[in-house]
């Protein structure tokens, strides 16, 4: 009998421990270490965290060295843009992600828009900006609604949907004026696009892939989409949006002239390739942007309709062909909502007690862990969003009750959460 695989999961945050659960389901796995991990790996079944930051490429290398790793899965932006899975490859070990210049499409913006623009992808209409005057006459020019973007990574939130030419205007100063660090440095600003979002996630290796289930994740802070734009305050699985002709046209307009176009320009990406759209009224697919890793909170109700074994679909892509070990899926829709601490998007409480996470929640639902960590053997917030919670069901209002059944047990003092996820495709349910 083959000895049991020991992995490595690289991050501490809700996408990190949904996919340490989920690969921790396979059969040929003994243990799933996490660095560094959070709250709620910590007591994950053949789980184990390990204090190693996410970004700390030399130390994680040192990891996958020292405890005989036999698999790597890079969860977060950051190290994927530092280089941390060219050191694994270098070091003869196996990983999971795009190299830094595959992983591009997301550090990069304005790298992003000009790529689609070379290969003729479907975006909105767009310039680049270092000047502030430049970039502010451009905006009187456009007009609003419009949206302004940080160039560079801002943990979901730099971008602004600005309905106003005064709106897009101050945010232009803030970026370029330095409120968002290096990552503000360069803007994009681009028209506005009307129709609905989806998240639409392949694992690729060089031209060949495979598609997840597809989800939509709810961005604004607040109910009906009103309020700042978040990391993603919650998600569901499947969305409706995507009908298997805006599947296929996703497919040809999209995904595979993306990948192309990587491979043709020296880039070839393995890894999980997030597509953000836009789909018109129409059915037509534009991109919004570009991930090189799964989205968080798209994740969790993903991984729950998961119904085989993730590992396996990860090591064909590696070994170059993940068609090889296509994923299955439960015919349910899974859903999920984000408890975020208090004031965020903006300055955050942390060190709040959480409280109720020990009741039973049923078989239909999960509580992943975000931003938690122990402190003297209680659960405390350490970042923004906390908690995913998430549930199954045969629909998305099945899925829904029992996601909000299972936030309704759980507290700590400034937790606040959307009441609304998934209201787009419960009207559609309800229609029919």
């Amino acid at each position: 009998m083959n000895k049991p695989l020991k992995l490595l999961v690289i991050g501490g945050g809700g996408r990190e421990h949904a996919l340490a659960w989920k690969l921790a389901q396979s059969g040929r796995v003994g243990e799933v270490l996490l660095a560094p991990g959070n709250a709620g790996t910590a007591g994950e079944a053949k789980c184990r965290n390990v204090a190693v930051a996410a970004e700390d490429v030399p130390g994680l290398l040192r990891l996958a060295q020292s405890e005989g790793v036999d698999f790597t899965v890079v969860g977060p932006e950051g190290p994927l843009a530092a280089g941390v899975v060219d050191s694994f490859t270098t070091a003869g070990l196996r990983v999971f992600g795009p190299t830094r210049a595959a992983a591009q499409i997301e550090a990069s913006k304005a790298f992003t828009k000009d790529f689609l623009a070379r290969h003729g992808i479907p975006t909105a209409q767009y310039r680049v900006f270092t000047e502030e005057q430049a970039a502010l006459d451009y905006v009187a020019q456009r007009g609003a609604p419009i949206v302004v973007k940080a160039d560079g990574l801002a943990a979901g939130k730099g971008v602004v949907v600005a309905n106003t030419v005064d709106e897009a205007q101050a945010a232009i100063r803030n970026m370029l004026g330095g409120g968002m660090g290096q990552a503000g440095a360069r803007v994009v600003v681009e028209d506005f696009l009307a129709g609905e979002e989806a998240s639409y996630i392949v694992v690729a290796a060089g031209t060949r892939y495979v598609p997840l289930a597809s989800a939509q994740d709810h961005k604004r802070v607040f109910d009906r989409e009103q309020g700042p734009n978040t990391g993603g305050m919650g998600a569901y699985s499947p969305a409706p949006v995507v009908t298997s002709e805006v599947d296929a046209r996703v497919r040809a307009e999209v995904i595979e002239p993306t990948l192309r176009g990587l491979a043709a320009e020296g880039r070839p990406f393995t890894g999980f390739l997030y597509a953000g759209l836009m789909i018109a009224p129409d059915g037509s697919p534009s991109v919004v942007e570009f991930n090189a890793r799964l989205g968080d909170p798209e994740t969790q109700p993903i991984l729950m309709r998961l119904d085989s074994d993730l590992l396996d679909l990860l090591e064909a892509a590696v070994a170059g062909d993940p068609t090889a070990a296509p994923p299955r899926w439960k015919p349910q829709a899974a859903l999920g909502v984000v408890l975020a601490a208090g004031g965020y998007p903006g300055t955050i409480r942390k060190n709040d007690p959480i409280h109720g996470l020990d009741a039973d929640f049923g078989p239909d639902a999960k509580v992943f862990h975000a931003g938690t960590t122990l402190r003297d053997g209680q659960v405390v917030t350490s970042g923004g969003r906390v908690l995913c919670v998430c549930g199954q069901g045969p629909d998305v209002r099945s899925a829904q009750r029992a996601a909000y059944s299972a936030v309704a047990k759980i507290s700590w003092e400034g937790a606040h959460f959307r009441t609304d996820i998934g209201y787009r495709a419960v009207s559609r349910e309800e229609e029919k």
